[in-house]
């Protein structure tokens, strides 16, 4: 039996990750930071949308003020527009995150591979040992991503709470808060550490049991897509929870003395164990394409940048590009 990560398997390059990873952060930034706003402004509302005697008037009137506030009033463009709050932050955010998860995981993956793949083996045999490899490789890169979170922060709160930053810039708040940019890290790492497990143990999963692949690498883009697909419902479905917490930490203003704890005491005493899953259709409906998005470019544009950067030469990467599943 050969262990995990045999020398068959074809490694990119650190150029390619870095390259791949980032263009598909970008694309997916101007993509869908609208729908990310939205997603993030439900989660963050404590009140009772439907239901509770209202008409379905009042319930569609409460649900616009929710995700328009300000511009609830105001045409569908200005609605529209009013979608982008923190795109400056966003673009910080979501460039460095995604170059940092999808480019770090291959890295994390690799190393893994070297060192400890027989031990994988070992334990889940050759065919789940390599899925595994791939799922401990994304929690071990999600517990390191919130490093990443003062920019998280700094987003939801232009999205949620713009009030909080009264006229002041990043310079003088990241002087003003200091450390305090990192509240919510322990809840942040909760949600990372399973939601990456089962991104990149989901998408592994479809590859090596749905398709049947011995490289990863060799993935059409299609396959990469119905993986991502796996993987990104398995996250979100995983991560709902800790991300309610987590994104309602971040919303509240820069002084709240208020726990992750005290949050959640109050979900389940006011708002029910359902309120843990709030924003969770909408994610799974319109922020899943967009991790599968985000994750399907990755996958398909590192290979890819390989290629173009070998000259197409290079073994396994050097195969045409191939769509079909």
């Amino acid at each position: 039996m050969s262990p995990v990560g045999s020398s068959k398997k074809h490694s990119e390059s650190g150029t390619a990750r870095l390259l791949g990873a980032g263009a598909s952060g970008i694309l997916e930034l101007f993509t869908f930071h609208p729908v990310d706003t939205l997603s993030k402004r439900l989660m963050s509302n404590t009140e009772r949308i439907f239901g509770g005697g209202q008409s379905m008037g009042e319930s569609l009137g409460r649900l616009n003020q929710v995700v328009f506030r300000d511009a609830a009033g105001k045409a569908t463009v200005g609605k529209y527009l009013s979608l982008f709050p923190g795109l400056g932050y966003a673009a910080g955010y979501k460039v460095a995150q995604r170059i940092y998860k999808f480019g770090g995981q291959p890295v994390v993956r690799d190393y893994l591979e070297r060192n400890h793949g027989q031990a994988f083996t070992r334990a889940f045999g050759e065919r789940n040992g390599k899925a595994m490899l791939h799922a401990t490789a994304g929690s071990l890169i999600g517990v390191g991503e919130v490093a990443l979170l003062p920019l998280d922060v700094l987003k939801i709160k232009r999205q949620t709470n713009p009030e909080a930053f009264r006229g002041r810039g990043v310079v003088r708040i990241v002087a003003d808060e200091g450390m305090a940019l990192y509240r919510g890290a322990g809840w942040t790492v909760m949600r990372n550490a399973p939601g990456s497990f089962a991104l990149f143990g989901g998408s592994a999963f479809v590859k090596e049991f749905v398709f049947g692949l011995a490289d990863y690498n060799k993935a059409t883009f299609m396959q990469n897509f119905f993986a991502s697909i796996g993987g990104a419902v398995a996250s979100l479905m995983v991560s709902a929870p800790m991300d309610v917490i987590k994104t309602r930490i971040q919303a509240r203003s820069f002084d709240s003395p208020e726990s992750g704890m005290t949050i959640l005491r109050r979900m389940v005493q006011q708002e029910g164990l359902s309120s843990f899953f709030k924003g969770l259709t909408p994610k799974i409906l319109v922020v899943g394409p967009k991790l599968v998005f985000g994750f399907t470019l990755a996958q398909w544009f590192i290979p890819t940048f390989d290629r173009m950067l070998k000259g197409g030469s290079s073994g396994a990467a050097g195969a045409p590009v191939d769509t079909r599943i």
